[in-house]
């Protein structure tokens, strides 16, 4: 973004907080309780509404919109709550992230994320670091996204969903369960296809801790095993480094069920654990 560094047709209502070097861009409308840490940008025609709190070096596109109301029955007028977005996060053009619905809550957006274009982020969500939202993606109120974890664009996320650390959801995909972390899903309902080995190693994973992964996907996803059975073998069968204990506590913590295989493949699909 070019020019002033507060466009003079921008409204920064008194009571706003503004870093060092924040940027807002023309028509934008700032509220009287937001935080912009430093070198913070925000394009034209964004609104923040309410409690929204900005780390550092956050880059917000034209259009979007944080912190309106929850769209949720349940939520009261007047509730005091907020979001908040993590150092370096970028969001593009029409993002829509609306606040928390109970007192004093957020919804909360990690550092070195990217939300892409016309997304919706609900109430309550909570982003770890580095996760990508692809365009057109939803996530309806309550999910959570684990450190690095990818959700394809037009891809829909079911409320209360969990999707795992370094996972990755292919586009057009509808999630009503949650996805384990490091393993690669897509479809309507969404299936498990595979482990996301591009992205574990782009994250600088080595390759026999991939293995050991690969080994326990193979134990939850092809053995035709329930998840609870899988989960036995793998504690039997594989070192339990700290990415096996990582997958291990997601699955056992797992009380809407987990995704499950391509039908006639292998597991027992989105079978709980109990």
């Amino acid at each position: 973004m070019t020019g002033t560094p507060i466009h003079p047709t921008a409204i920064v209502e008194p009571g706003a907080s503004l870093g060092p070097g924040v940027r807002i861009g023309a028509f934008s409308i700032i509220g009287a309780d937001v935080v912009l840490g430093a070198d913070v940008e925000i394009g034209n025609h964004v609104t923040l509404e309410r409690r929204v709190v900005l780390d550092a070096a956050v880059k917000v596109g034209h259009g979007a919109v944080l912190g309106g109301a929850p769209q949720d029955l349940k939520y009261k007028e007047g509730t005091v709550s907020g979001v908040h977005v993590g150092a370096g996060t970028v969001i593009r053009e029409y993002v829509t992230i609306h606040r928390a619905t109970t007192p004093d809550g957020w919804t909360d957006i990690g550092r070195n994320c990217l939300i892409m274009a016309m997304s919706h982020i609900a109430h309550d969500c909570r982003l770890a670091d580095g996760v990508i939202v692809i365009n057109y993606a939803g996530l309806t109120g309550h999910c959570t996204v684990g450190e690095r974890a990818t959700v394809g664009g037009l891809s829909g996320i079911g409320p209360f969903t969990r999707i795992g650390a370094y996972a990755y959801l292919g586009g057009c995909s509808t999630l009503t369960v949650d996805l384990p972390p490091f393993m690669l899903a897509t479809g309507q309902p969404a299936t498990v296809r595979g482990v996301n080995v591009i992205g574990l190693r782009r994250a600088g994973v080595p390759p026999e801790v991939r293995r050991t992964i690969q080994d326990a996907h193979r134990l939850l996803y092809r053995e035709r095993l329930t998840p609870k059975a899988a989960l036995d073998r793998i504690a039997h069968e594989i070192p339990r480094t700290p990415h096996i204990a990582m997958l291990t506590e997601f699955v056992e913590a797992a009380r809407r069920g987990i995704c499950g295989a391509p039908r006639g493949v292998g597991a027992v699909e989105s079978e709980e654990i109990v």
